[in-house]
């Protein structure tokens, strides 16, 4: 009965588990630029009854398949689905990625600590520079291999907007001309499910991670152009959630159940010798 006591524990582990991810999507509903997680199960390690032998030639034994006791269920693996959110309006200085990419942002002005995001809500700070709701600061475009230097107002402005091929411009104060402070830049990976996720809508990439070589673009042209005016949503679907949410709630109660025989057999037993 340990068995399958044991294996009750590791189902019970691994549905919890499953049920932390359903609840993070679920919270993130909401969250602009969200990607969604997929939690799969794997079968855990076996213990062999029987190995499987192969049958004589001269047929005077047959095969005999393996007998194996197998010991619940782990995580499989954890996959953030990079498919767009719907694009929503809101106006004033922010931008959506009409396709693949992400802008790219540092937590220093001349810093080297890339990290990357969907998410562009701008604005501009105290210094002039142009930055994220989380402070950071945007990088312009320079060539395919380096992002450019943050991007920098050196005077008062009355607005300032960016346009779908990320080109941002200002009209100075008593100023009657539009003028350009640069273009944000666009980061793609070969595989961007192989960046980690860092909180605050941005993603960290090491060159030891699966993500891949990381090449940069102006949007437009043959890269992703902007949506000037939009943020992207969360890409969560609720319908699935929910769905998701009642299945790995029915596995978590049946391997509950497991425990519960379980331990009434072993009392039983325990009964028997008194």
């Amino acid at each position: 009965m340990l068995r399958a006591m044991d294996s009750a524990v590791a189902g019970l582990r691994a549905h919890q588990n499953k049920l932390d991810v359903i609840g993070n999507n679920i919270a993130n509903v909401n969250t602009q630029g969200f990607k969604s997680q997929n939690y799969t199960f794997k079968d855990a390690m076996y213990q062999t009854e029987t190995k499987s032998t192969a049958g004589k030639p001269d047929g005077s034994a047959g095969g005999v398949n393996a007998s194996q006791y197998g010991y619940g269920s782990v995580t499989g693996a954890i996959t953030t689905d990079m498919t767009a959110g719907t694009p929503s309006y809101v106006g004033g200085f922010n931008a959506a990625i009409n396709g693949s990419g992400f802008f790219v942002t540092t937590s220093t002005v001349d810093g080297k600590d890339y990290s990357y995001t969907r998410v562009g809500q701008l604005h501009l700070d105290s210094q002039g520079y142009v930055v994220d709701a989380n402070g950071n600061y945007l990088r312009s475009y320079a060539d395919k291999a380096n992002p450019g230097k943050s991007i920098q107002i050196n005077e008062a402005v009355e607005s300032v907007s960016v346009d779908n091929n990320g080109v941002i411009t200002y009209v100075p104060v008593n100023g009657t001309e539009e003028q350009t402070a640069g273009t944000l830049a666009l980061a793609n990976f070969k595989n961007p499910q192989g960046l980690t996720k860092s909180g605050n809508n941005t993603y960290t990439h090491s060159a030891n991670d699966d993500a891949g070589e990381v090449t940069y673009t102006a949007p437009g042209g043959n890269a992703a152009s902007l949506m000037s005016g939009y943020l992207e949503a969360s890409n969560v679907d609720l319908a699935k959630e929910f769905s998701d949410m009642i299945t790995t709630e029915r596995g978590f109660q049946a391997n509950a159940k497991i425990i519960t025989v379980s331990d009434e057999v072993l009392q039983e037993l325990v009964n028997m010798k008194r």
